[in-house]
């Protein structure tokens, strides 16, 4: 059943620029009554909370918004964490996520006992590991944990062939799978343009699926590398991931999610609804697709296992 959009509540942990982002995309959006801003930094939280709640001040806004503590968050319909540390000059990858993780563990905790019907939303990166100790740690049922994975790389990817095909990129099928990182993938023997498959619908020689694949995964380092940090996209994929939850649209979006045969969260296109994963879809992959997705799997199991060594979860 949809919630209620003015009753229901979203808490975002970590208001900086990610969760800044994606507060004002809820807002405009209008798809909760309220949502608490959480953060340790009490002083910049409640600059934010002044700064966002001007947003709200248009004449079709419903939304409220206000500081909240972690407590209260874990009472919300949905909890979205962008919080996470940057990396220290000499600290290693795996020591960083170690970090990560046990902020994660910190936040959590301070939320628990969520409410039954909660869900999270893993936005922090790297987001496929955190996604799956955040299903460890918060004791929540499994498709109630999710993570914002290569759902913003797929629309990527969609602009990107917009542009080449010269069509409204609404009208193409086509997604980024795996980690959300060095071992994505693009599934092009599934890819579409108004049902049509790409290599049909597009003349050879229109693009170079490698280069193009390499620039969408290359996207948001060249943003980090001019302004610090990407903000706006994922904003925007945290309010329609939101919307699809709060209003049951049972929409497709490649999230990331549980996968059982692989022992991670990894993106797969999924039913995304109110309970949060409502189903996974079967994927018609071919033998290499199906050989990068066991890869990555692969990788990300390696990187958790390591992680685990440099965290106390």
């Amino acid at each position: 059943m949809p919630t209620n959009k003015l009753t229901s509540r979203i808490a975002i942990v970590g208001v900086g620029d990610v969760g800044a982002a994606a507060v004002f995309a809820l807002i405009l959006s209008s798809v909760c009554g309220q949502i608490l801003l959480v953060d340790t930094k009490e002083a910049f939280r409640d600059g934010q909370v002044l700064d966002l709640s001007d947003a709200t001040h248009r004449g079709n806004s419903s939304t409220h918004v206000r500081a909240g503590t972690y407590q209260e968050a874990g009472q919300c319909d949905i909890v979205v964490i962008t919080a996470g540390a940057k990396q220290k000059p000499g600290e290693s990858r795996l020591q960083l996520i170690g970090r990560n993780i046990g902020i994660l563990g910190s936040v959590i905790s301070g939320m628990k006992p969520f409410k039954q019907d909660t869900i999270l939303l893993l936005v922090a990166n790297p987001v496929d590991v955190l996604t799956t100790f955040a299903q460890e740690i918060s004791g929540l049922p499994k498709a109630q944990v999710i993570g914002s994975g290569t759902f913003l790389d797929s629309i990527r990817l969609r602009g990107h062939l917009a542009e080449k095909a010269e069509v409204a990129a609404s009208s193409i099928d086509a997604y980024v799978l795996g980690e959300h990182g060095d071992s994505q993938f693009v599934a092009w023997s599934i890819a579409t343009i108004g049902g049509v498959p790409i290599d049909k619908a597009l003349p050879a020689g229109t693009f170079d699926r490698r280069e193009l694949a390499e620039s969408v995964k290359s996207t948001a380092q060249k943003i980090i590398e001019a302004k610090g940090a990407t903000s706006y996209g994922i904003g925007s994929v945290v309010a329609s991931i939101c919307s699809s939850i709060l209003f049951d649209k049972h929409n497709v979006r490649p999230i990331s999610h549980w996968q059982q045969d692989h022992d991670c969260c990894l993106s797969l296109p999924v039913v995304l609804g109110r309970k949060g994963v409502v189903r996974n879809l079967p994927l018609p992959l071919d033998d290499e697709e199906t050989k990068l997705l066991h890869e990555s799997a692969k990788d990300l199991r390696e990187v958790i296992d390591g992680a685990r060594k440099n965290s106390e979860y």
